[in-house]
């Protein structure tokens, strides 16, 4: 097994795959955190929709995926935020509009040219063979951006996220730090949709903050254990999915998922313990 693992990380594409991984993974579990609490988590689910809808029509016209996605993407997330806030619409009915209105336009796109292709497969459904160079470099650059401005607005995202009432009355520019939570979601789920797919790079928005959640309190500890869960979760996946072949969205997704669950009995164990003590 060793000897299988150490041949697996001699490639470059596997190397590739790791680097923007990690990042993604790191990126996606910092932004979770905020969505999870603000109940708006569904919006990751939403925006990889859209996603899949801006690739399959940048593959139909020959350009590169990543230009036309991102700006469409982050266009859509202010709307989202938009429509939320206009009280005519609710969250979950608006992600629910745009979502299901790009995948359409998406599959239409497809099935009007020459019918689904591996790499539109591979967008819905992850695939570390299609890193190359040239998507590492653009998504460590992005991914940096990422961690960069999450860091500097790590107090008015903590603000925003637990009460965004009074910290408009204190001054702070909610709509401006919920618009920049959008913009950041959006990247990180563009980005991540090579390894992850649009069908599941959403799973790393939810799941490690949510796993976090179940053994710890704060805030700063539930980041923290967020990144590390999420991280674990990805090198764990993907040397899964190059032992057994299985697809690598999936098997995060699936190892996440375990750990959740290992996670929820543990904290149901201590509360139980904590009444019989009581």
């Amino acid at each position: 097994m060793l000897h299988t693992l150490k041949e697996l990380f001699s490639y470059d594409f596997m190397i590739y795959a790791l680097i923007v991984g990690s990042l993604i993974s790191l990126c996606a579990s910092l932004l979770g955190v905020s969505l999870v609490l603000k109940r708006f988590s569904m919006i990751g689910d939403g925006l990889s929709h859209v996603g899949f809808g801006t690739m399959a029509v940048a593959a139909v016209m020959g350009i590169a995926p990543l230009y036309l996605s991102i700006p469409v993407v982050v266009i859509s997330a202010f709307l989202l935020l938009r429509l939320k806030d206009n009280g005519q619409i609710k969250g979950d009915a608006a992600i629910g509009l745009i979502s299901t209105g790009a995948l359409a336009i998406g599959v239409m796109v497809i099935s009007t040219t020459s019918g689904m292709n591996i790499d539109i497969y591979n967008y819905m459904f992850g695939s570390i063979l299609t890193m190359g160079i040239s998507d590492v470099i653009i998504s460590v650059i992005l991914s940096a951006f990422v961690l960069i401005l999450f860091i500097l607005f790590y107090n008015s995202i903590f603000a925003v996220t637990f009460d965004e009432s009074f910290s408009k009355a204190t001054g702070t520019n909610t709509e401006l730090f919920n618009m920049i939570t959008a913009a950041l979601t959006a990247v990180t789920i563009v980005v991540g949709m090579r390894i992850m797919g649009a069908m599941l790079i959403s799973a790393l928005l939810i799941i490690p903050p949510l796993s976090s959640m179940r053994i710890n309190k704060s805030f700063k500890k539930v980041v923290t254990g967020s990144c590390i869960i999420s991280l674990l979760c990805f090198f764990t996946g993907v040397i899964i999915s190059c032992l057994f072949e299985t697809p690598t969205g999936a098997s995060v997704v699936c190892v996440n998922l375990a750990v959740f669950i290992i996670l929820s009995f543990i904290r149901a164990a201590e509360r139980k313990s904590k009444k019989v003590n009581d």
